[in-house]
C-alpha cells in the first residue's frame, strides 16, 4: 500500500497537469507523460540537452511555427537523433514564440 502512494501522486499530478492547461497552449513535460489526442510533442534545445513540450496541432499551421519548423528541417533534417521533432532554439526563445502565437 505504501509503494503505490508515489505512483498514485504522480498520476493525479499528471491529470492536474492536463487539466490546467488549455487546448491552445504549450507546455513542458517529461518523456514519460503521454502526448494528449490533437497535440504533438517537440523537443527544444540541442542534442546534449534539450526539454520536450507537448503543443496543440493548431500550431503547425501557423507561419512563426512554420519558419521555426523550416530551420528545424535546415539543421536536422529528418533523421532527428533524439528520435523526434526537435527544434534548434533556446527554451526561452520557444516559449516566447508559443506565446506570441498564442496571443495572435
Amino acid at each position: 500500500m505504501g509503494n503505490r502512494l508515489p505512483e498514485m501522486m504522480l498520476h493525479a499530478k499528471q491529470i492536474i497537469r492536463r487539466r490546467s492547461h488549455s487546448k491552445h497552449q504549450c507546455y513542458k513535460t517529461s518523456s514519460a507523460v503521454n502526448v494528449p489526442k490533437g497535440h504533438f510533442a517537440v523537443y527544444v534545445g540541442d542534442e546534449e540537452k534539450n526539454n520536450r513540450f507537448v503543443v496543440p496541432i493548431s500550431y503547425l499551421k501557423h507561419p512563426l511555427f512554420q519558419a521555426l519548423l523550416n530551420l528545424a528541417e535546415e539543421e536536422f533534417g529528418f533523421d532527428c537523433p533524439v528520435g523526434g521533432l526537435m527544434v534548434p532554439c533556446a527554451e526561452d526563445e520557444f516559449i516566447n514564440l508559443t506565446s506570441r502565437i498564442n496571443h495572435a
